[in-house]
């Protein structure tokens, strides 16, 4: 029987170090680097996303970037094809996918295929959010423990995006979103090699962030969120405006915030999704973890692949 060709996933939070990685393993490892991130999907927002620099992109190109304009939606189910015909093709020519990012709602689409779930739902969502607005999200996640009680328990109270989607699906479908969970999962053809990285200190990862979230600001973050806004038709509740950095931009450019506290919104923003990216990691399973901050990170994860990879006997 012939072996299932290998695929690295290569997760983690953001500001933890993946990209650098992804450049270092491309330049051992036969790997082409596909991007698992919800925001680099959007052509023309660089700075906010953190996107590789074109001298990245040379030493290590991306696939699954500058998809879409900002207007238009991305999902989890349009992911999952774009990335089974890519990893198709790269190892139909003799290399290995390397599957880099932190969006893990993606890498869970992926490899467990995708659940039987309603698509979305324009005015459902408008009435979710008109109620958010007026009782807050912690009402409506307490809302969701009523009605899915277990999709509540995995979803954190400030995570908006998640508790919309489990709140709608539950109207559209009229039974709980835990319920339709893993009712359309397919095998997936390749020998996954997991890699997870969980940096031993979350003081270094939120100065990061901090430091990072500056970087952007300086590097002209509202510029761009400004420029976006003179050349597409962009509203708020658009979901690439929804990403973390662009909603606080929006929000610094309409006068409701100020620079001060773009700063702290942004980096609190951003932590917030770090947390949540590492709820995801600390239960994934079949990961093998590695410290981010470890001095020999580089070395560790290449010896643990170079193992990996090497086809079973």
């Amino acid at each position: 029987m012939r072996a299932m060709p290998p695929a690295i996933c290569l997760m983690g939070p953001t500001a933890s170090g993946k990209t650098d990685l992804a450049v270092a393993l491309a330049a051992r490892f036969p790997v082409e680097a596909i991007s698992v991130d919800s925001a680099l999907v959007y052509r023309d927002m660089d700075i906010g996303t953190a996107k590789p620099d074109p001298a990245t992109l040379a030493a290590c190109p991306h696939h699954l970037i500058d998809l879409i304009d900002p207007t238009e939606s991305y999902s989890a189910g349009r992911f999952r094809d774009d990335a089974l015909a890519l990893m198709a093709d790269i190892a139909g020519r003799g290399r290995i996918p390397l599957l880099v990012g932190g969006t893990m709602l993606y890498f869970k689409a992926l490899k467990g295929g995708l659940d039987h779930l309603p698509g979305a739902d324009p005015v459902i969502r408008a009435e979710i959010e008109a109620r958010a607005e007026r009782d807050g999200w912690p009402a409506l996640h307490a809302e969701l423990a009523r009605l899915d009680p277990a999709s509540a328990r995995r979803i954190q109270p400030g995570d908006p995006q998640r508790i919309e989607r489990a709140l709608e699906v539950c109207r559209l479908a009229g039974r709980p979103m835990s319920e339709l969970h893993g009712e359309g999962g397919t095998a997936l053809p390749y020998r996954l090699i997991e890699v997870a990285l969980i940096p031993s200190d979350r003081a270094v990862l939120h100065r990061r962030i901090e430091e990072r979230f500056r970087a952007m600001i300086a590097a002209g973050l509202v510029d761009e969120v400004r420029g976006l806004r003179a050349r597409y038709p962009l509203s708020p509740e658009m979901p690439s405006m929804r990403c973390v950095g662009y909603r606080q931009a929006w929000q610094y450019l309409d006068g409701e915030i100020d620079l001060e506290r773009l700063y702290e919104t942004g980096a609190a923003a951003t932590r917030q999704l770090a947390k949540r990216q590492l709820t995801w990691l600390r239960s994934w399973p079949g990961a093998e973890v590695f410290d981010s901050l470890r001095p020999d990170l580089v070395e560790s994860v290449c010896a643990r692949l170079a193992e990996a990879i090497a086809p079973p006997p």
